[in-house]
């Protein structure tokens, strides 16, 4: 009983944190890093968004497995049907699908559910609507649960593709850029993009935190692990690394110095092209028995001997073009390049070294245009295409 009274405060504590900032008592806000009250009164007003525990529930039938998809971060993920606020239009709700994220509420000594789960809402509250950043829907914060609600994502996370739980072969060349140019315009957006010149550091780009929409549309789901930074302080500011995501995506600057930068999340995003590149997750057992840290290691290697190109996934060297007479429409050189190039200068150890996302995104969209024309260049009946 008096375990369950602990847990009902914890509750009530945190949803004061999330919706009414400045009640919150002193020694409560010691237990939360710094950071997460950067921005205090874009998260004054969050009531429109709380879900009554009971909908939930109804919902996943008391977290059945059936709706369960998987896991991130410790972060058990749910699909279902819910009523939410319309998150174009605050004064209407609307019923669809969304994805239920419910949070850990053990204290163990190197995991806080409750500073990422604050930390999530603090970040996703406060970014103006950005088609490659998940939308929040909806929050929960009743008795020991802690949840939140955000877009569903029917084609599931990237890594599920990469790690062949779902048909890697729908992921063609011109797809898999796709994907990427969304991912790269996301981060630059949280990097030098947002309002007052505000500063995210994801500190947490994988594979598996790309979730894919219905029209293959990449967004960044996950922010527990993100830090703000305020304008001009990137250079001054140290870190701690717990908690910092994946061995295989960690820039190895940051893991020896605790120097975080903007730089930190380039690298974790040249570990996702190197992975999207050659179809595998970035931890294979193929990469880690070259190397403890896995594929950009290996990467780099392969590049400076010359044998790169013998890593790329064969289903996109071998992937043919619909409504063409060639056989074998797989990459263009040219784009191909351009991608390996800008990936190759993404996962180079040092950080003053690494390319801004601006400019990742323009040499990624130049690899796509090169595929595009490419294959136009063969198309009896040429389609409509967009460069993203």
């Amino acid at each position: 009983m008096k375990n369950k009274m602990k847990k009902q405060g914890v509750g009530q504590i945190l949803f004061s944190v999330v919706c009414n900032f400045h009640t919150i008592p002193f020694s409560f806000l010691i237990f939360l890093p710094v950071t997460l009250f950067s921005n205090l009164n874009q998260v004054n007003n969050l009531e429109h968004l709380k879900i009554p525990l009971s909908h939930i529930l109804s919902a996943t039938h008391d977290f059945s497995y059936q709706y369960r998809i998987g896991s991130l971060n410790d972060v058990q993920l749910y699909r279902a049907e819910l009523e939410h606020y319309d998150k174009e239009n605050y004064s209407s709700k609307r019923y669809n699908t969304v994805i239920i994220k419910r949070y850990p509420s053990d204290r163990r000594p190197k995991y806080s559910g409750e500073k990422h789960f604050v930390t999530e809402i603090e970040i996703l509250s406060s970014v103006v609507k950005n088609p490659h950043i998940v939308n929040l829907l909806g929050f929960c914060v009743e008795d020991s649960e802690m949840i939140l609600v955000i877009d569903n994502f029917s084609n599931g996370f990237l890594g599920e593709y990469l790690k062949n739980l779902k048909d890697k072969r729908v992921l063609t060349w011109e797809k898999r850029l796709k994907i990427c140019i969304d991912v790269a315009h996301g981060l630059h957006y949280i990097h030098c993009q947002m309002e007052d010149q505000k500063m995210i550091i994801n500190r947490d780009i994988r594979s598996y935190t790309i979730g894919l929409d219905e029209n293959w549309g990449a967004k960044i789901v996950s922010f527990g692990k993100s830090i703000f930074l305020p304008p001009n302080q990137e250079d001054k500011a140290l870190y701690p690394k717990s908690c910092i995501g994946r061995s295989s995506y960690i820039d190895p600057q940051y893991e020896k110095t605790g120097k975080l930068k903007r730089e930190s999340d380039v690298y974790g995003f040249g570990v996702v092209l190197f992975e999207i590149l050659c179809g595998r997750l970035a931890n294979d057992p193929i990469y880690l028995k070259e190397s403890d840290k896995g594929l950009a290691p290996v990467a780099r290697q392969r590049f400076s001997i010359g044998t790169l190109e013998e890593m790329i996934d064969p289903i996109i060297k071998e992937e043919t073009a619909k409504n063409t007479f060639v056989l074998n429409s797989g990459p263009n050189k040219d784009s191909l390049h351009t991608f390996i190039s800008i990936a190759r200068q993404c996962v180079v150890e040092t950080q003053d070294q690494r390319p801004t996302m601006k400019v990742v995104v323009n040499e990624l969209e130049k690899a796509l245009f090169f595929q595009v024309s490419h294959r136009s260049n063969f198309i009896l009946c040429f389609p409509r295409s967009k460069i993203v």
